[in-house]
């Protein structure tokens, strides 16, 4: 089991057992952490959530899981866990008129005719 995938898991938990909180808390996307709790479901080979329409609970497993992950979280490097890095920044600004180019012989784009 992957250490980033333990961290998810608990962030879940420690969220009220809800996935959007989780996602928010860690800063990163809500189908990343849906993707960490199946994967987790499957290497367990039980299912750590019961899923209902009213909310998600911990299943026995899960609440297993939960203890044996926090251990691990605690023993694990610190190295394995990425920095948090800004996204965006400035945007560039755009170079020339957005025109279409002069072509010798044609008459020049957007210029409107002078009358007589």
């Amino acid at each position: 089991m992957r250490v980033s995938d333990l961290r998810r898991f608990v962030a879940v938990v420690d969220a009220g057992v809800h996935v959007p909180r989780g996602a928010e808390a860690l800063g990163i996307p809500l189908r990343a952490v849906h993707s960490s709790m199946d994967r987790l479901e499957t290497e367990a080979g039980h299912p750590l959530f019961t899923r209902s329409p009213s909310g998600w609970t911990l299943t026995e497993a899960g609440v297993l899981l939960l203890g044996e992950a926090r251990r691990r979280i605690a023993d694990a490097p610190e190295a394995d866990a990425k920095p948090v890095v800004a996204t965006g920044g400035k945007a560039k600004a755009s170079k020339g008129k957005g025109r279409a180019p002069v072509v010798k012989g044609q008459p020049k784009p957007y210029k409107k005719r002078q009358g007589r």
